[in-house]
């Protein structure tokens, strides 16, 4: 009986035989991110929202063989990402450094105004013209109108919820950055009215004539004369 040799030639990142050959350690990357997840306790519902977003992407991109789509994105996606992240540890050395989260916020826009172009390009055109356009389980061929809405709606309605959530946070940051001004704006020296109050000590407490004042030689004469 002959031994049958293993195959030493690795299958295409995100095949069929990559995921089935890999599959315990995909399920433990995915346990791995959950975990950390639920290490911030605050975070826990924001955190559980955006790994199942995550999961349902690049699930949705793999069941639906959007390989390279689903790649390209996620590339596109983890770059503005790591490109935040990074920006936060030189803010946690150095309190005052926030060109990196400006520069964040710019490319977080057009990382959205991207995923919508080139999601629209390969899907809602490059797709739509392509000959085989009949629902098939066991080639894999998804490619039919209702599939293509679906997965267009899908980004749509993540990026439109990524937008709204990034606005959010640039709003509640301008306003905690503004009541943090207000106080140092309002504490202005007060300037004292040397004159006035010098007045007042001459004729008496708050401008009236004191009982020495008004009983003193000078005025007496005056009212005799």
């Amino acid at each position: 009986m002959a031994i049958r040799k293993k195959s030493t030639k690795s299958p295409p990142v995100l095949s069929h035989e990559f995921v089935l050959q890999n599959h315990a350690d995909i399920v433990s990357c995915v346990a791995m991110v959950f975990l950390l997840g639920l290490m911030f306790e605050e975070d826990i519902p924001r955190q559980l929202v955006y790994i199942g977003l995550y999961l349902f992407h690049i699930a949705g991109a793999y069941l639906l063989n959007l390989n390279h789509l689903g790649l390209v994105l996620l590339v596109l996606h983890y770059f503005v990402e790591f490109l935040f992240h990074i920006s936060r540890l030189f803010y946690f050395s150095n309190e005052k450094y926030q060109k990196g989260f400006s520069l964040w916020a710019v490319l977080f826009v057009l990382g959205r105004l991207l995923t919508l172009i080139l999601s629209v390009l390969t899907v809602g055109f490059g797709l739509a013209r392509a000959e085989n356009q009949k629902l098939d389980f066991s080639t894999g061929n998804f490619n039919v109108l209702a599939v293509r809405i679906a997965v267009l709606a899908s980004i749509c309605v993540t990026q439109a919820f990524m937008m709204w959530k990034f606005i959010n946070f640039q709003l509640r940051r301008w306003r905690e950055h503004s009541a943090f001004q207000a106080p140092a704006v309002k504490k202005k020296p007060t300037v004292t009215k040397g004159r006035s109050s010098k007045k007042g000590t001459e004729n008496g407490v708050n401008g009236t004539l004191t009982s020495n004042v008004a009983d003193s030689p000078r005025n007496k004469k005056e009212k005799s004369s």
